[in-house]
């Protein structure tokens, strides 16, 4: 006949096989929860063996509940702590679980997409492409392209002024990319990370003739600017003057300390033709932003370029 004993309050009392029977679990899993603190036993009985009341029932629910969710030991002995199993204690471990799961569905679609990329391209191709995508994490960090960028831009520039503008010109890794969307992202990286000719990161001469001080005011009135030409790119206006140009040149105006003239919009335009371009960075870029099938997403580059069309129209109409 089965042993039943009773607690002071005449509580029915559970051996381990009792318990692990009720909760439809092994005692194997029963004794690990046990002996991690996790499932205190209520007493011992005369033979020194443990017993569980059906409180133990419950939390033993409750723990192989929070485990099916893939919480590790950790974050369920500090549930079982919180004083409700509801409260702030759980919601911060599920939020962070939810976070790790997204980064891990996102890691999961990137090798997916590279795995198509290689697999659909022509087998001349794929050893390059192996090469590129060798060296990139999944899902990829755009640390590389910020340290491109953090050597491009005039030194001592103010970290918010830095922040945005890296803000504006790296191009985040999409969640669910498409195998042309990795391709790009990866000669993004190839591109950046790849020594310059000549040992050396070219500059813009506006950085060298504005310093620090002027690149910032020039960087905020470009964001506007930039941001003002975004949206006649995406209603596919042709470049015309109006207001986006007139913030494009009043911001290399303010960076020159000049003032916007016809003459100076000129030597602008002059000036800015001379400049080196990084077009392959920026087509990259779009790409990278865009969905297949869809219109290409306004780039700082895009911007640039509807902004300098529109200065030469401007410039032909008024001499």
């Amino acid at each position: 006949m089965r042993e039943v004993q009773l607690s002071t309050s005449h509580e029915l009392l559970w051996s381990i096989g009792e318990l692990a029977e009720r909760a439809g679990a092994t005692v194997k899993t029963v004794r690990f929860y046990s002996d991690q603190g996790l499932l205190p036993e209520a007493a011992r009985s005369s033979g020194g063996h443990r017993r569980y009341g059906p409180q133990a029932l419950e939390r033993l629910q409750l723990i192989r509940s929070l485990r099916t969710l893939d919480l590790p030991l950790p974050e369920v002995r500090r549930i079982l702590d919180d004083a409700e199993a509801t409260g702030r204690v759980l919601e911060d471990a599920l939020d962070s679980r939810l976070r790790g799961l997204g980064s891990e569905l996102k890691a999961l679609r990137w090798r997916e997409a590279a795995l198509q990329l290689v697999r659909d391209c022509p087998p001349a191709q794929r050893a390059g492409r192996l090469r590129l995508l060798s060296v990139l994490s999944t899902p990829p960090s755009t640390a590389p392209l910020a340290r491109f960028w953090r050597a491009w831009l005039p030194p001592r520039m103010p970290r918010s002024a830095t922040a945005a503008f890296l803000e504006a010109a790296v191009p985040q890794p999409p969640d669910e990319p498409h195998p042309s969307q990795v391709l790009a992202f990866a000669r993004l990286n190839a591109m950046t990370t790849a020594p310059c000719p000549d040992g050396r990161q070219p500059q813009p001469d506006v950085h060298r003739v504005a310093g620090a001080g002027g690149a910032v005011l020039l960087y905020a009135g470009l964001a506007e600017a930039f941001e003002l030409a975004a949206s006649h790119l995406r209603r596919a206006h042709a470049p015309h003057p109006g207001e986006a140009l007139d913030a494009y040149v009043a911001a290399y105006a303010s960076a020159f300390r000049s003032r916007d003239t016809h003459a100076f919009r000129r030597s602008l335009a002059a000036r800015l033709s001379a400049e080196a371009r990084l077009n392959q960075y920026w087509e990259l870029a779009a790409v990278v932003l865009t969905p297949p099938g869809r219109s290409p997403q306004p780039t700082p580059g895009s911007a640039d370029d509807w902004l300098r069309a529109a200065l030469r129209l401007d410039n032909a109409g008024a001499t």
